[in-house]
């Protein structure tokens, strides 16, 4: 199996991951010596430290795993160190119209600031008009905002 090691700057951010020859036994230490910098170990199958590193993830030293980057100030880590929002999104069933009509979402950090009780933004996959039909997502149906 082939190995990786995976590059951090001084905030522990992942710059570069490259292959390292499956003969050398401490992959880090070889790589700090030859390249410089501070570098961790990486498992393209997610055996070990959560998942495999990719450019802008975070490692975590403590809990000894790469993290995605926070994607928003208001969401925070679950028990299995993925980020979720304060809202919980909307589910399939609750995006999808009908077969071919859904709607398009995505967190709307500024609305969470604004208003806590909103952040899930859509318009309607149908509405082809260039100022599209903004809704929310009030915990249960979407609203027009």
């Amino acid at each position: 199996m082939a190995s990786y090691i995976a590059e951090l700057d001084l905030n522990n951010i992942v710059l570069r991951v490259l292959r390292a020859g499956d003969d050398i036994a401490d992959k880090e230490t070889w790589a700090s010596n030859i390249l410089g910098g501070t570098w961790k170990q990486t498992y393209i199958d997610g055996s070990q430290r959560k998942q495999f590193a990719g450019i802008g993830m975070v490692y975590d030293p403590v809990k000894d795993k790469f993290l995605n980057a926070q994607p928003y100030a208001s969401w925070s880590l679950d028990a299995s160190d993925d980020w979720q929002p304060p809202i919980t999104r909307p589910t399939e069933s609750e995006v999808y119209i009908d077969a071919n009509t859904f709607y398009v979402t995505s967190w709307n950090e500024s609305a969470y600031q604004a208003d806590n009780t909103k952040g899930w933004k859509a318009y309607r996959s149908d509405d082809i008009s260039e100022n599209h039909t903004m809704y929310d997502w009030n915990g249960s149906s979407w609203i027009l905002a």
